[in-house]
């Protein structure tokens, strides 16, 4: 994505926009409060499983990663600075543009794309894929898992992350979340295309990975923290393998 053939006003726009994704108390701040817990599990497991050793301060160098649906990037770019080679796609150009604007104002080389995974060449293999909210929001998501695991490497690592299709989501997650705390705008998500971990599980050995990990990701809203947990009521992590 060359920017510098963009009109500069127009630049300018997606800068501002950049800064409000990276305000860590903007419109984003609960995806800067729980990114950190979905990044730290991602990573322990990606250490575990390729038996990569913990002292390395660039652990990641040499693992091809790419995030659907990055977003502004943030969970792209703590990656890059592990030392992994990071694609980013995403299905609005202006987030594209704003994550690679905000990229190279801090010197990290992260490959972003307007795309959909259904779009991309299968030609294109990764050593690790994250399916972070996303599945919740499309039209089939047998095929979009389908169509990601054929982006994974042999031996390589899959993450999703969704939401569980509980009552007790419906409460918390849907419309205490939306409608109460404001954590995101009204409306975001629908109850009936949340998908409960065996509907992932299922997805995953269908082609043909194994389950090597899951946990919940829960909010305490006494200390306004978010920490990993065994309760997947709500929101949960899925971490498979590709046989």
């Amino acid at each position: 994505m060359d920017i510098n053939s963009i009109d500069k006003n127009e630049i300018e726009k997606f800068r501002n926009l950049s800064k409000e994704w990276w305000k860590h108390d903007g419109k984003f701040k609960t995806l800067h409060k729980f990114n950190p817990v979905r990044l730290s599990y991602i990573i322990q497991t990606i250490k575990d499983h390729f038996a990569i050793n913990s002292e390395n301060n660039k652990p990641l160098k040499g693992f091809s990663i790419l995030d659907i649906g990055c977003g502004g990037g943030l969970m792209c770019e703590p990656l890059a600075r592990l030392g992994a080679k990071v694609t980013g796609i995403d299905a609005l150009e202006k987030n594209c543009l704003t994550a690679k604007i905000h990229a190279e104002e801090n010197g990290l080389d992260i490959n972003y794309i307007m795309s959909t995974v259904e779009e991309l060449p299968k030609t294109n293999q990764y050593d690790v894929i994250l399916n972070l909210e996303v599945i919740e929001h499309v039209n089939n998501p047998r095929e979009f898992i389908n169509q990601s695991c054929n982006l994974v490497n042999n031996n390589g690592l899959m993450f999703i992350a969704t939401i569980n299709k509980t009552l007790f989501s419906l409460v918390f997650a849907k419309f205490t979340a939306e409608y109460i705390l404001g954590f995101l705008p009204k409306g975001t998500h629908n109850w009936n295309k949340f998908l409960t971990p065996e509907e992932i599980y299922s997805f995953l050995i269908q082609n043909k990975f194994d389950v090597i990990g899951s946990a919940g990701v829960n909010y305490n809203p006494l200390g306004d923290t978010w920490y990993k947990s065994q309760n997947m009521n709500a929101n949960y992590m899925v971490a498979g393998k590709k046989i």
